[in-house]
């Protein structure tokens, strides 16, 4: 079996680029950077030492992952991806978004702008992520979770989709949703299908079993409900420029 097409560039020395990879203008690759065929990278970004920029996934032959050759991977404008970050083909990274050190960000995943992954979190296939994110250190979001606009997600978060644990089939899989400017604390494990409302907190430890109502404040083990999110502690709503 062949390896993929790699030539050593001429603007970026000890850079290595498949065939049709597209860059934009101001952008920077640090050595050790590999950018695999088809890939497109906006103008401005930064890529540090050993990142890997849209390389094919390898599934294991009991995979119920999608084996469709995925499109080429998108780095949209003003990105910073860290160093030894490994970014799949399929994959799409919204503007102003930062990819931490040592993070891994699948097949058909997306992105929103202005987020940012920390360093050594996964973020698995056919994730949607939306904009103004903070998924923080060491946070594992399982294939086809949703997390909308403005969650925070604390370091040590773990999401999960499967309750049979590989016994069931790929219809069986139902990712957990993470509504609009809902926080997760540290070391929460959140179970398969579970919707976390709008607003909604879940404190540091938690292991979530039941959906969490908009605004709600759960913890414990299992997380039960203790009160309601005040007004206060409410997300204000940036101006648009």
């Amino acid at each position: 079996m062949t390896g993929p097409t790699l030539r050593e560039s001429d603007r970026w020395p000890g850079v290595w680029l498949g065939d049709d990879v597209e860059i934009g203008d101001d952008t920077a690759l640090a050595p050790t950077v590999v950018v695999f065929s088809g890939t497109r990278i906006g103008p401005r970004c930064s890529v540090e030492s050993g990142a890997s920029l849209g390389k094919g996934a390898r599934l294991g032959p009991y995979s119920s992952t999608v084996r469709d050759a995925p499109p080429p991977l998108v780095v949209e404008e003003d990105v910073s991806i860290g160093t030894g970050s490994v970014v799949f083909a399929g994959a799409r990274i919204g503007a102003r978004s930062i990819v931490g050190d040592q993070a891994f960000v699948r097949e058909r995943a997306t992105l929103g702008a202005d987020t940012v992954i920390g360093r050594g979190s996964v973020v698995e296939n056919d994730a949607r992520i939306g904009d103004r994110v903070r998924i923080n250190t060491l946070v594992y979001l399982t294939a086809g979770t949703v997390v909308e606009d403005d969650v925070f997600v604390a370091p040590g978060v773990v999401t999960t989709n499967d309750n049979t644990m590989t016994r069931g089939m790929r219809e069986d899989l139902h990712a957990p949703i993470l509504r609009r400017a809902c926080r997760v604390g540290g070391g929460a494990v959140i179970l398969p299908g579970i919707e976390i409302g709008e607003e909604a907190f879940v404190a540091a430890g938690a292991v979530v079993t039941r959906d969490v109502e908009p605004r709600g404040v759960v913890m414990g083990l299992p997380a039960t409900n203790r009160r309601t999110v005040p007004d206060s502690d409410l997300l204000r709503r940036r101006p648009k420029e």
